[in-house]
């Protein structure tokens, strides 16, 4: 495209989609609009509408082009190095911010915002990951830990070191979580299995097992809680205690 071509065409559309931004904010836009804007910021003088069409296609969705490694986005036509890294990059952001917010405030208070911070960082992830969320007596959030990958069973996560990592972080209680990369919200036999162990474990050193969450496909992780399994599981362990 010629340069005059583009200061009436492409640059103009460039600050619409600005000045959409700033004046109604991320929720009027499209997602393809968002990965739009995002690629023009590492893309001079090229439009990048057909780019963001193909990550979008390729991926799935918007969180998954950002959930994408580099080498993966590099595999879309349009987008190199730059825009790579640019993405990639965002997605840290915006993990780091949603896990930095969560510090010091009550679970309870905020299980919407656990559930937003667990479906961004575990929802796209190609293994099985297994996090920690340690509260304090008042049930304020003390911090997060991931502390096992890949294929998740009673034998790959230890409860000592959950424990011992509980212990050292003053923590009295806490929430685990892991993903299912299938996509599947349901809690398979295994999982249940590994909440007995662990709430078990727990009680032992009178450290509350709060919740146990599994994140899917969809927008809202699944909950122990909610679906009455934890009482299930409390009732099930204190007749063997």
């Amino acid at each position: 495209m010629k340069e005059e071509e583009w200061q009436k065409k492409g640059a103009g559309h460039r600050q619409r989609l600005r000045d959409k931004f700033l004046a109604q904010g991320i929720d009027a836009f499209t997602d393809c609009e968002v990965l739009e804007l995002l690629l023009t910021m590492g893309t001079p003088r090229k439009d990048c509408k057909e780019t963001a069409r193909a990550a979008l296609a390729r991926f799935g969705s918007l969180a998954g082009v950002l959930a994408a490694t580099p080498k993966e986005l590099l595999g879309v036509p349009g987008i190199g190095p730059n825009n790579g890294f640019a993405i990639h990059f965002l997605h840290g952001v915006a993990r780091r911010y949603l896990k930095a917010r969560l510090r010091h405030k009550e679970y309870l208070h905020s299980s919407r915002e656990v559930g937003e911070y667990l479906v961004h960082a575990m929802r796209d992830l190609p293994i099985e990951v297994f996090q920690v969320i340690l509260l304090d007596a008042g049930h304020a959030i003390i911090s997060t830990h991931t502390m096992a990958e890949g294929s998740l069973t009673t034998s790959t996560i230890y409860p000592r070191e959950l424990i011992k990592l509980a212990l050292e972080h003053h923590a009295a209680a806490m929430i685990v979580a892991h993903n299912h990369p299938s996509g599947a919200l349901s809690p398979s036999e295994a999982d249940l299995l590994l909440t007995r162990s662990l709430h078990l474990a727990c009680s032992v050193v009178g450290i509350q097992l709060l919740d146990h969450f599994i994140v899917g496909q969809g927008d809202k992780p699944y909950s122990f809680a909610d679906n009455g399994i934890m009482t299930a599981v409390r009732e099930e362990c204190g007749a063997l205690i």
